[in-house]
């Protein structure tokens, strides 16, 4: 019997390479990896990384020597910015993110980076679970109808003012119905996931991840009714840029894509069919989440009553 040969086991490391912190960490991860005898894989592209880790030993590059598909996991060292990079870079697969906050509030990061040693013995155990985030797809129209541009969203797809003294003409769409019209500087289109980013920001609602729904949230609207709404996870949300508007629009997606909107452009959101994974150490409840990384007042909280137990005899 002809004996198989086991895949071997290859990680994508994403880091921030001009912070000092992030790249000894991407080096304490790296030795891990190696010392299991798991291939590191860095970003196609990223020398700048790979100059600031020379001499920790061969490094994979994704896409010449490592397909998406082929990676088992993706470690992230940095804030949201660079996991939404990591989620861009594995698009297309099933990669589940793993993130290790080395920034501020870092809201999709699951452990700190106090937490790395404990957190590489059970990646390379394969112990952790997958949580599957809900993205957008969205698309660009021009005035004729004709699609112009497509991309996709973790956080938010937003419809932005491109010149600060200009304001916006839209009208807001959702299943093919008009709602309202208003002059304003934007709309946030967002994911649960996105709720704590710019929609957050904006006035709109903390959305819990467990709740499949996208958010729209006006910028600035001069409009009494311009409030923001919560809609099913199946609908489709479209704005139109009206074509008086003075001056162009810009479509911004998870602050990584952009493309300029015209006058009579027309953005439409909607569920996508590509979710992004998420590697969970800690299955912690949302609640205690937004109370870490925001630091919520909590002091004085008494919780549930528990009922004394009835003694027999």
């Amino acid at each position: 019997m002809t004996g198989t040969t086991e895949r071997p086991r290859e990680i994508l490391v994403v880091a921030h390479a001009r912070r000092d912190d992030t790249v000894a960490a991407a080096r304490r991860v790296i030795a891990a990896l190696q010392s299991a005898g798991v291939r590191p894989v860095l970003p196609a592209g990223d020398d700048e990384l790979r100059e600031e880790l020379a001499g920790v030993g061969d490094l994979a590059e994704l896409g010449t020597d490592v397909a998406v598909d082929a990676l088992e996991l993706a470690i992230v060292l940095g804030g949201d910015g660079t996991i939404l990079r990591a989620a861009e870079l594995v698009r297309g697969g099933t990669t589940p993110v793993l993130g290790i906050n080395m920034g501020h509030v870092g809201f999709l990061a699951e452990i700190e980076a106090d937490d790395i040693d404990d957190a590489m013995r059970r990646v390379i155990d394969r112990d952790y679970d997958v949580e599957e985030r809900m993205t957008l797809a969205v698309e660009v129209m021009d005035a004729t109808g004709a699609r112009i541009y497509e991309t996709w969203a973790l956080n938010e797809a937003t419809v932005e003012k491109a010149s600060r003294e200009r304001m916006m003409e839209v009208v807001i769409e959702i299943d093919s119905r008009p709602l309202s019209s208003f002059g304003c500087d934007g709309v946030v289109i967002s994911t649960p996931t996105g709720s704590t980013a710019y929609n957050f920001s904006a006035g709109g609602p903390v959305i819990w991840p467990t709740v499949e729904a996208i958010a729209v949230v006006p910028l600035s609207a001069h409009a009494l009714f311009a409030k923001p709404l919560v809609v099913g996870p199946e609908a489709t949300v479209a704005i139109e840029v009206l074509k008086r508007t003075d001056g162009i629009g810009i479509l911004w997606c998870d602050g990584r894509r952009s493309h300029d909107l015209p006058p009579g452009a027309r953005v439409a959101a909607r569920r996508s069919t590509e979710p992004v994974r998420l590697a969970r150490l800690h299955p912690a409840p949302f609640t205690d989440r937004l109370v870490r990384k925001f630091q919520l007042p909590v002091a004085g909280w008494r919780g549930p009553d528990v009922p004394t137990p009835e003694v027999e005899g």
